[in-house]
């Protein structure tokens, strides 16, 4: 028999495979072992890490400085676009945790884990959970963000999770109990779907999903139905027939995307010839019968968008393309992949050959439902990326305006939606042996979540100090 430490002496150049990671290959010993086997498993692992240990947070004496990560992030963007996003996240803590995935992934890299791996978000806080078309058109809520997925610990989801809660809440003015009840609520929910989810059969698991019009009856009270209803009917208009008023106009008889800089501005004759020329390259990436849908599509315009808080900086393209006339629109987003802010610190991890590839991967084996004209390709100077929707209805909470019973409410949802992601990718009954029935896992974490809580308020505060004395630009937040 083969073992990981055979592989590794035989191709000693290719980075070693995470020897816990169970979803790429159905012959897994993990997959193999009947449950009782695997929930062992699970439980095993609570002698290299207590459930109780999850609590702690000690920065490392030598915990890099976050602004220091921050700038060699930004060695490769567009330097024109970096005082936007300091700006950004200046603004306040949470925006500073927004973008701060890779100063997050150092400090939970410097913890234990448990080695129960499963396809990570990279970057589970609260506002990358969302609502979004699946391609039957049924109005599905779930993660939406995969730029920094990579298969690693079940628990760093988890636990960004719980810290962008505990944060929110602060920044809404909510109490420190309220504050750790909804960190609470969000890692209680997480636990009981997975155990959940772990006397499942396989395929109930994968067509597990969180249908938009079943969360509207767990409303109680009228007022919530009220803006809960409100909310899915705006999300139904987001189409790309919407944005086509809202981000194009008429100029000289042809439709053009408008100019609104520095956020929104023509690709430029350049850019607009490689977006052309690489089209071919993205559709190659399709399945047969998506191909022949996008080639019902005319390339019609082009421009250079300014996206997110973490992403400012990295290309990402806007391309508008017309169907059968003009009022048959398609908006596709084309964004620059890069390196997962998780893969230095998973060096045992897949070896990953296309970031592209990579971002489209785990949004396929994350999300309940996909975007059809997700795909990948490599652009000019051999940078990857890849394309997806920019509008297929879509919607986010306004976590500023929740109320604590609310927000609370909303952590369970997004604690909900990330269980049912990992079940799909690693092995949940394992995990689910390790969380167990008692509450010991989501105390702990909602502990942490308020000490993270404290160090994302100093580490912004560092941030502003920056800005001050010059050492970083921040523009206005635009």
């Amino acid at each position: 028999m083969t073992t990981h430490a055979d592989h590794q002496a035989r191709h000693p150049d290719r980075p070693a495979r995470h020897p816990d990671h169970p979803a790429r290959h159905p012959d897994h010993p993990a997959h193999r072992a009947d449950p009782a086997a695997r929930a062992d498993r699970g439980k095993a692992a609570r002698k290299r890490v207590p459930r109780s240990a999850h609590a702690a947070w000690i920065p490392a004496v030598d915990r890099p400085d976050p602004v220091g990560v921050l700038e060699r992030q930004g060695r490769d963007r567009l330097p024109e676009l970096l005082p936007v996003r300091y700006g950004r996240m200046a603004a306040s803590p949470f925006a500073f945790l927004r973008g701060a995935a890779a100063v997050m992934a150092a400090d939970l890299a410097a913890q234990p884990h448990t080695g129960l791996t499963v396809q990570l978000c990279g970057d589970a806080h609260l506002l990358n959970f969302g609502l979004y078309a699946s391609p039957e058109r049924s109005l599905l809520f779930d993660l939406n963000d995969f730029d920094e997925t990579f298969p690693g610990p079940f628990e760093w989801d988890v636990k960004r999770l719980a810290a962008s809660v505990a944060v929110a809440a602060r920044e809404n003015g909510h109490s420190e109990a309220e504050a750790h009840h909804a960190a609470l609520e969000a890692t209680a929910a997480y636990r009981e779907a997975m155990r959940r989810l772990a006397r499942r059969g396989e395929l109930d698991v994968w067509y597990e999903r969180i249908d938009a019009d079943s969360l509207l009856p767990l409303v109680r009270s009228a007022r919530r139905r009220r803006r809960a209803e409100s909310s899915l009917t705006r999300a139904r208009r987001r189409t790309s027939l919407q944005a086509l008023g809202k981000l194009t106009e008429i100029v000289d008889g042809h439709r053009r995307i408008i100019h609104d800089p520095p956020l929104l501005e023509p690709a430029g004759a350049p850019d607009t010839a490689a977006l052309r020329k690489i089209f071919s390259d993205y559709r190659s990436t399709l399945s047969e019968e998506r191909r022949l849908l996008l080639d019902r599509y005319r390339f019609v315009d082009a421009a250079r968008k300014v996206v997110g808080v973490g992403s400012v900086g990295t290309r990402c393209f806007l391309v508008l393309l017309a169907g059968r006339d003009a009022a048959d629109p398609l908006f596709l987003q084309v964004k620059e992949a890069r390196r997962s802010v998780l893969e230095e610190h998973l060096p045992n991890g897949p070896h990953v050959v296309h970031p592209g590839h990579r971002v489209v991967t785990g949004q396929r084996l994350l999300q309940a439902a996909g975007d059809v004209f997700l795909g990948w390709m490599s652009g000019p100077q051999g940078r990857a990326y890849y394309w997806r929707q920019l509008r297929d209805t879509k919607a986010a909470a306004d976590v500023a305006g929740l109320s604590p019973d609310d927000l609370a409410a909303y952590a369970r949802l997004c604690g909900t939606a990330l269980a049912r992601a990992h079940a799909r990718t690693g092995d949940r009954i394992a995990i689910a042996g390790y969380l167990g029935r008692a509450d010991t896992f989501e105390r702990a974490v909602a502990d942490f979540a308020l000490s993270y809580a404290d160090q994302t308020a100093h580490d912004h505060t560092t941030l502003g100090a920056a800005v001050a004395a010059g050492v970083v630009t921040a523009a206005p937040d635009v």
